[in-house]
């Protein structure tokens, strides 16, 4: 085997794309990706990263560092990441100066200077509409690139969580419509029931969505409330110390329900600006579905006033380790930081599943030579994690 393609991750966050294209496997089951640069902004992050990968993610301000004369970008064949990307969010729509929307600037600037042959760039989904999109693909273009871009579904490659993000993937020299998007490795089971699943999307034998019961439900109650000196799995499965009101509310929600369950069931202890709010945020104060993927897990899990958080029959948020594996990390992962922090790095991160399957279209990408001379094959495994 030639030697493994060298990787960069920028705004890496946990390193949930790293995790991803580090555990790719080639058809003779070896990796076949070795990361030897990374940046976040983030402290505590950035300490993830290294904990799991090696000490190579610098902390600090992306710009700051370019501007340093001593910095030295490595050579790399991929550069991934995903710019801070509060700037394309609904919230922000009307703020068109928002310089955290440039961030990819400097994203295309070490892709240039790491002579990397292939970039992929995650996001929300409002970028692939925005100006900076367009922005993005001339800069792309000027650099010798071609991109395609994606919107791509977690639960569709083995995430249980039905989570939504923008790809854009670049490479030079070559068209990637031919390896991305990845075909898809699960499939909706409703779409199936509605005839609606095209096979042309899917790898051979796809398999239903995985589940939140198939991802937590073999987890025990749990203990406390901080990060806990145990093995794995159970270090970060820590409760919270809800009021006894926060109790009472958590008991009127059935399976499945809201806050709409709980106004109806017990309108005296149901907050009185949500009751005064008669549309909007159904997943306020929802219960998890035992037999779905998740809803997106955010930074705030844990507050269930925040989104469809709590467990789906005990009277609780999801833990830590329930929303990390939603997520697809792996237990033995290593966080690192506060519970506030760790919270932070899990709910910001690429599910690592999804970042494996498009870890399987790079590397098509960067051995299609190879494989039209009959040298290489291209294999994506099964997940081996999450």
């Amino acid at each position: 085997m030639q030697r493994p393609f060298r990787l960069i991750d920028l705004f890496a966050g946990a390193g949930g794309l790293t995790l991803g294209f580090t555990e790719f496997r080639n058809v003779g089951g070896e990796r076949v990706f070795s990361p030897v640069w990374a940046n976040d902004f983030n402290e505590d992050a950035a300490a993830t990263y290294n904990a799991n990968f090696g000490d190579h993610c610098r902390h600090g301000d992306i710009v700051d560092i370019l501007e340093d004369p001593e910095t030295q970008i490595p050579e790399a064949d991929v550069v991934v990441g995903g710019p801070p990307c509060q700037g394309f969010s609904l919230l922000n729509k009307k703020r068109k100066s928002d310089p955290r929307k440039q961030l990819w600037r400097p994203f295309m600037q070490i892709v240039e200077s790491s002579g990397a042959r292939v970039f992929v760039m995650e996001n929300v989904r409002q970028l692939l509409g925005s100006d900076e999109f367009r922005e993005i693909e001339q800069e792309a273009k000027r650099l010798g690139f071609r991109i395609a871009s994606a919107l791509l579904c977690a639960a569709d490659y083995g995430v249980p969580q039905e989570r939504y993000r923008a790809f854009v993937v670049g490479v030079r020299g070559g068209t990637p419509s031919e390896a991305f998007p990845p075909k898809k490795t699960h499939f909706n089971p409703k779409a199936l029931k509605r005839g609606m699943l095209s096979l042309y999307e899917y790898k051979d034998d796809p398999k239903p969505w995985r589940t939140v019961r198939e991802a937590i439900a073999d987890l025990p109650e749990p203990i406390g409330t901080e990060i806990r000196d145990e093995p794995e799995p159970l270090n970060l499965h820590f409760g919270r110390n809800p009021t006894e009101m926060s109790k009472k509310r958590y008991r009127a929600v059935p399976p499945g329900g809201n806050r709409f369950d709980l106004q109806r069931n017990a309108p005296e202890i149901t907050p009185k600006c949500w009751i005064r709010k008669k549309s909007g945020g159904t997943d306020l104060f929802g219960r998890l579905w035992w037999d779905r993927p998740s809803v997106t897990i955010r930074t705030e899990f844990y507050k269930p006033e925040k989104g469809r958080y709590l467990h789906p029959e005990r009277h609780r948020p999801i833990t830590h380790r329930e929303a990390a594996r939603l997520q697809s990390f792996p237990d033995d992962f290593v966080f690192t930081g506060s519970k506030v922090e760790i919270a932070r790095q899990i709910g910001n991160a690429v599910p690592p599943l999804l970042g494996k399957a498009v870890a399987g279209s790079v590397y098509a990408l960067l051995t299609r030579d190879d494989r039209r001379a009959g040298k290489e094959q291209v294999h994506i495994s099964e997940p081996a994690f999450g």
